[in-house]
């Protein structure tokens, strides 16, 4: 019987599949890495060389977490700041103009006096329990001090007390023949005949000495109703600028 041949290749070359000894003699072909590189990108599903890897979904989860911490951070700053070191305050009414107007914006440092007492000349805000407001006005007499105004002039401790805040109001009421400061504006007066500063209290006044509720009227101010001291005037923007006492 005739034998025939068989010229077909092997069958596994006809289905494309690689002999044992194939494989190893291809591997030994190739440059060190090449297979386990190809092997790996098999098992991730990548048919081509191995790109870029894709930015990991953590990363955008710690900047994510990065600014909530800054912004927590800048939070507790502000309540620090706003509650603790400074506060802002709206002058209501005429009582310190003309240095201080109606509605203006100011910083209040909270902090100051914690560290030392006021001193005169200072504008500070302090609470008024009866009238359940705050008041803003300048001190004049501190703790020890005898304090006395007659018309224009106000005594410390006997001597004129210098108020070059006012120089130019004075100079103008002055000038068309008139006080500054009111005609019941003395010190001390039937209400309060002690012209003495008793200790942990101040004597303040408002720079418009005519129309001003103040401690000649309300009697000396505890320290401990302080709020603080004016610094800074912020509002009108036009108006901004440091506070000199």
């Amino acid at each position: 019987m005739e034998q025939h041949r068989n010229d077909k290749p092997n069958e596994s070359a006809e289905t494309g599949t690689i002999s044992v000894a194939d494989e190893q003699a291809i591997r030994d072909l190739q440059p060190v890495g090449t297979y386990n590189e190809q092997a790996e990108g098999s098992d991730s599903g990548d048919s081509g060389a191995a790109g870029p890897k894709k930015p990991s979904k953590s990363r955008a989860g710690n900047e994510i977490t990065e600014w909530i911490k800054a912004l927590a951070i800048a939070g507790l700053l502000v309540f620090v700041i706003r509650w603790f070191l400074v506060s802002p305050f709206i002058v209501d009414g005429p009582s310190m103009q003309p240095n201080f107007w109606n509605r203006e914006r100011i910083i209040v440092n909270k902090i100051i006096y914690d560290i030392r007492q006021p001193k005169r000349g200072e504008v500070i805000v302090f609470h008024v329990p009866e009238e359940k407001r705050d008041f803003i006005k300048r001190v004049i007499g501190v703790p020890g001090d005898s304090v006395k105004v007659e018309g224009d002039t106000v005594y410390i401790n006997g001597k004129p007390y210098a108020e070059n805040y006012l120089k130019e109001a004075y100079e103008t009421a002055h000038a068309q023949g008139a006080l500054y400061n009111r005609a019941d504006g003395n010190f001390p007066n039937n209400q309060f005949p002690d012209g003495v500063v008793p200790k942990g209290m101040l004597f303040v006044m408002g720079d418009n000495r005519a129309n001003s509720e103040d401690s000649r009227m309300i009697g000396y101010i505890p320290m401990d109703r302080i709020v603080g001291r004016a610094d800074l005037v912020f509002w009108p923007i036009k108006d901004f600028h440091l506070v000199s006492h």
